[in-house]
């Protein structure tokens, strides 16, 4: 089997365990954060608020296999966009992106170390190393 063909069908077959499952915004237990809202979370990835808690920068991770379904559940915009947004904020000076992580589970182990970090997994794979404290659906 090609694999062009093989791509296609994990990727297929991951976007349905997305879709399945839906989208679990993660961090530390020891954040002292229950929940965060929608808007909220809007913010910490488009660079608009910078702190998780107070005082504290917060380490935005993005998962790259889930960010276009991320984006499109949170702000209702495709990645072209949010690398458009990103490009004009980096030029100005004004903030970085997210951290930008391939792996899940390299993203549970971030979070798990860093009180301070927040990120997004397919909430099928959350384990008691992380707290979910929003889930985004399509």
């Amino acid at each position: 089997m090609p694999l062009r063909l093989l791509l296609a069908l994990w990727l297929a077959l991951y976007g349905a365990a997305v879709a399945a499952h839906g989208i679990a915004v993660i961090v530390n237990p020891d954040s002292g954060i229950d929940s965060i809202s929608r808007e909220e979370v809007s913010h910490l990835f488009l660079g608009r608020i910078k702190h998780l808690q107070p005082g504290m920068p917060a380490l935005v991770i993005d998962t790259l296999p889930l960010r276009q379904a991320f984006y499109q559940a949170l702000v209702r915009r495709g990645i072209p966009e949010i690398d458009a947004y990103w490009a004009r904020l980096r030029f100005s000076g004004r903030t970085q992106p997210p951290l930008q992580i391939e792996d899940a589970a390299v993203v549970i182990e971030r979070v798990a170390r860093d009180r301070n970090a927040i990120g997004y997994i397919n909430a099928a794979v959350v384990d008691p190393r992380v707290r979910t404290v929003l889930r985004l659906e399509d």
